[in-house]
């Protein structure tokens, strides 16, 4: 810990320009590798994902929900997917991984609800080093804030994830890097104007890692941090979407400002509880006898207290599941047998990146695949319906298919 922030004060001491770009890359080299080897889990150690952690993964795709304590994660699992997971006003109410399920638009989404986390996670406090695994094999990330709380827990827990290897929003580095027996650092790029990395500085990280022989291409205006990642090889980039909760507590002008910051989706997954539901009845009572008299006061008093009366908040829970389908890239493919009508109730669900037939085919049976002979395909990915397709043709959202086996 000592050495990181160490090296991280002398690049905040150091002036960026040309003359310190290669020692910039060394130090930012070396605080990666400090930060991988922190990672690791100590020998002896007991520092895996932990008891309630080893959730099996189940469902078409996996959303993780994580934030701070308190912030509302438990009652947004609750509202999406009907799993109790217990509420409480005090912090740390959940100290397990909770598990649920919600189907939407035909795909099967498991929803995880991890403990909250705090500032140092990465570095191992509270049970940050478990939670932020578990976050590593999600598909996309619910970090939820309290939009009552400080804009800084949404740079904290940025911080955190970065300091574990997830990405968020970001796509990998167009880098081609190979290692090399012989022949040196050979660098080439197809970026017409490089900004932040060059020859020098490019030798200057492989040095850190002891890496003499390499090819290296730099296909975009990479920075150093980018090139490291690919380096280091172990990042993983993950889709996020900003759950500011608790949008009732605030005012229009101020809900205004909050959805122009980028992926952020306004909720309210709020609790709310009445102590005693007389309450409001004494208090509203008698300003309501004197303007409408004995029986209408009544009735009023009663119907105000069925509006506050327990339950949960579902405000603008629709564009977060559109928005979440969004970021998830899914592909709904729906199958006919032969002489069938379509089967519409039980689509397969498939990744934008692998769309092929193959790999309809491979989600279908393993076997499938070694029998097809073609396939016929209705649907926007043809440009006749239906058309006559072989294993390589890439489909489109809810095409229908007929496999024909040889």
């Amino acid at each position: 810990m000592e050495k990181i922030k160490a090296i991280e004060d002398e690049i905040a001491r150091t002036q960026k320009n040309k003359a310190t770009m290669g020692h910039l890359c060394r130090l930012k080299a070396q605080l990666a590798k400090y930060k991988r080897e922190l990672l690791l889990p100590q020998a002896g150690g007991g520092s895996g994902k932990g008891e309630g952690f080893d959730v099996p993964k189940s469902g078409d795709i996996r959303i993780g929900l994580i934030g701070f304590p308190s912030v509302g994660k438990s009652t947004l699992l609750t509202n999406l997917a009907g799993v109790h997971s217990e509420a409480a006003a005090y912090e740390f109410t959940t100290m397990t991984c909770i598990p649920g399920i919600l189907e939407y638009k035909g795909a099967k989404i498991q929803i995880l609800d991890l403990p909250g986390i705090i500032e140092g996670a990465k570095d191992g406090k509270g049970r940050g080093r478990q939670v932020i695994t578990v976050a590593r094999t999600c598909n996309l990330l619910y970090i939820v804030l309290d939009i009552m709380k400080p804009i800084d827990h949404k740079r904290i827990i940025e911080r955190e994830l970065e300091g574990f290897g997830i990405r968020i929003n970001k796509s990998p580095p167009n880098i081609v890097f190979h290692k090399r027996s012989k022949g040196g650092i050979n660098f080439s790029t197809t970026c017409p104007e490089l900004t932040y990395l060059d020859a020098d500085s490019v030798k200057a990280i492989l040095q850190e890692y002891k890496i003499h022989n390499a090819e290296v291409l730099l296909k975009e205006n990479a920075t150093a941090d980018d090139f490291i990642d690919v380096v280091e090889g172990n990042r993983v980039y993950i889709p996020a979407i900003y759950c500011f909760n608790k949008i009732d507590q605030i005012s229009i002008e101020e809900l205004d400002i909050v959805v122009k910051i980028p992926h952020v989706v306004p909720i309210s997954g709020t609790f709310v509880a009445m102590s005693n539901p007389l309450i409001p009845r004494v208090i509203c009572f008698p300003l309501l006898l004197a303007k409408v008299g004995m029986q209408k006061a009544w009735r009023f008093a009663f119907l105000f207290t069925a509006l506050l009366r327990p339950g949960h908040h579902r405000w603008n829970f629709d564009e977060l599941l559109e928005k979440s389908w969004e970021y998830m890239n899914l592909v709904r493919v729906y199958t006919k047998p032969k002489g069938q009508l379509a089967d519409f109730d039980a689509p397969v669900i498939l990744k934008s990146e692998k769309r092929t037939i193959e790999n309809f085919c491979n989600s279908l049976h393993r076997d499938l695949i070694h029998q097809f002979k073609y396939a016929l395909v209705w649907g926007t990915s043809c440009k006749f319906s239906p058309q006559r397709c072989g294993k390589d043709h890439v489909l489109a959202d809810e095409d229908v298919v007929q496999i024909v086996k040889k």
